[in-house]
């Protein structure tokens, strides 16, 4: 039985992933400061971050629409999708609108939505986890079955260098936010179970930020053996920060740095580290 995964552009793939035939990513839109971008090989990271910069207004993503799913869905008898959250985006319903429309057409073929219940890395992980099981030939049940108990377990922490687009979305209170702006604190946040951002600390500085997340991230017993996937916007050198870090504290049996495409760039900005295990 073929098979192929499908993940929407917030979904941020590894260089060798990316050339793989087996992932198809499907791509949000960005419109910040008056321009559109388009979330696809075509992406200008440091375009994107300088319209930001220049825009008072929050920048907002479109989802997918279903016929942009439905295509991607073709050509192979069994179909994983990886979302990002749908607590944060549309992506996952429009995904499921496309799913139905294709059991009516065909259906043979299996399909199943998965909300990651997170972003970034962490729809890293789920798609790499899907790649693992269905490779040995698990059948299809069984394969989302095993994911959707993995996305259950897992977690999704970051630290952000800047609150900026946070504050423009309306993800933090306008008190929290002036707080947070005027004494420079910066804020270790993570995801709830159900995909919500949540605050989990602060500090008052990036490095102290940093600290408390590998920390919290050493104190859980469940992150022996796991893979860590570690997301940054435009910061390579604090990833790299953070991997030493986190080889000193924890016992991950892998790491894995991936760049920041435009959907997580839109909500990390410029500096943000966003982890998931």
């Amino acid at each position: 039985m073929s098979f192929k995964i499908v993940v929407d552009s917030c979904c941020d793939l590894t260089p060798a992933m990316l050339k793989d035939p087996t992932f198809v990513k499907v791509p949000l839109t960005i419109r910040s400061n008056g321009s559109t971008f388009v979330d696809d090989e075509t992406f200008d990271q440091a375009d994107l971050l300088w319209s930001m910069r220049q825009s008072e207004d929050a920048p907002s993503t479109a989802c997918p629409a279903p016929q942009a799913y439905l295509d991607a869905y073709q050509g192979a008898d069994d179909v994983y999708v990886v979302t990002l959250t749908a607590l944060l985006s549309g992506s996952h319903n429009s995904a499921e609108q496309a799913r139905l429309l294709l059991e009516e057409e065909n259906p043979e073929i299996n399909v199943h939505v998965f909300n990651s219940c997170s972003a970034a890395s962490g729809e890293l992980l789920v798609a790499m986890v899907i790649q693992r099981l269905a490779s040995t030939g698990m059948p299809f049940k069984r394969v989302v079955t095993e994911v959707e108990q993995f996305i259950y377990h897992m977690q999704t922490l970051f630290v952000l260098e800047s609150l900026e687009n946070l504050r423009k979305n309306g993800r933090l209170t306008k008190l929290q936010a002036v707080v947070t702006g005027a004494l420079k604190i910066k804020l270790f946040m993570g995801a709830t179970p159900e995909g919500e951002i949540c605050k989990l600390g602060q500090a008052l500085t990036i490095k102290q930020a940093l600290t408390k997340m590998v920390d919290k991230m050493a104190s859980d017993p469940a992150h022996v053996g796991r893979t860590l996937a570690i997301c940054h916007c435009n910061c390579l050198e604090r990833a790299f920060q953070v991997k030493a870090m986190v080889e000193a504290k924890c016992k991950f049996a892998h790491i894995i740095i991936t760049e920041a495409g435009g959907v997580t760039t839109v909500y990390a900005y410029d500096g943000g580290i966003v982890v998931a295990y």
